[in-house]
């Protein structure tokens, strides 16, 4: 594990053994998550370097004092940018707040891209206020209601749904509700057209989280954006089936590196 310090505070990242030729992936997590997500995502390091950060708050990072919403967002763009930097990442791979923080990198930031994967994200990302009213008075019944099916997952084995719920008690309420309270304020539906990175908007065929529908307006409005469907999924497509999820990915940066 690796550490860069920006802004006051350290954010921690992981960087695969393995180094391919192509661009370089920063991969950023969702609400109460953190690097842990992406470990599936490391075999495609042989052909596309693989670096996954822990965003403010959470993992091995340290955090940011920030309120949720925009401020919160703004840091969390700061994490990313510092990684991307220290490490050459040209592609940024969000899922869901994490995707929030790579459109906002896109459209608020100085950093040089190749491309965006928007995976199970969208530019708008309104929380029900169940969840929202469960992550200020029962943390337990928010990681319930999370983990309801077709929520987080489809229909992912047992120990996933385990690892995930102790992944997000490890993060701990307050800042899984900063996140999803942030995520609750972020809306850039009117400013897609100032996207011109190439990018991909792919997302698990049964996400209630962020349905199917978030990832058609994404493709439909970013100027060149595709988009790609992970059969037998829910949000975390990308744990649930890495090898779907893996073979999306890896077709987009083949192109983005000229394969």
């Amino acid at each position: 594990m690796k550490r860069v310090t920006h802004d006051g505070r350290d954010t921690a990242y992981r960087v695969s053994d393995r180094s391919g030729d192509g661009p370089t992936v920063c991969y950023v997590h969702g609400s109460g998550g953190s690097k842990d997500v992406w470990k599936a995502q490391a075999r495609l390091s042989d052909r596309f370097p693989t670096v996954a950060l822990d965003l403010s708050g959470h993992g091995d990072s340290g955090d940011a004092d920030a309120p949720a919403g925009p401020e919160t967002l703004d840091a969390y763009a700061d994490d990313v940018v510092a990684v991307a930097r220290a490490t050459g990442a040209t592609v940024l791979c969000g899922n869901s707040l994490g995707g929030a923080a790579a459109l906002w990198v896109a459209l608020e930031r100085d950093l040089a891209l190749d491309g965006l994967v928007l995976a199970g994200t969208g530019a708008k990302l309104a929380v029900a206020d169940p969840l929202l009213d469960a992550l200020a008075t029962d943390f337990e019944a928010a990681i319930d209601l999370l983990h309801e099916p077709d929520r987080l997952f489809h229909d992912a084995p047992a120990e996933y749904v385990e690892l995930s719920r102790s992944g997000m008690r490890e993060c701990g309420r307050a800042v899984t509700e900063r996140d999803f309270r942030t995520c609750h304020a972020f809306d850039v539906r009117d400013r897609l057209d100032e996207i011109s990175v190439p990018s991909l908007a792919v997302v698990g065929e049964h996400d209630a989280l962020t349905p199917p529908k978030y990832h058609d307006y994404l493709a439909e409005r970013i100027d060149d954006c595709k988009r790609a469907t992970i059969e037998g999924a829910a949000h975390l497509a990308m744990l649930e089936r890495p090898a779907a999820f893996n073979a999306a990915l890896s077709s987009f940066l083949a192109r983005r590196s000229g394969e």
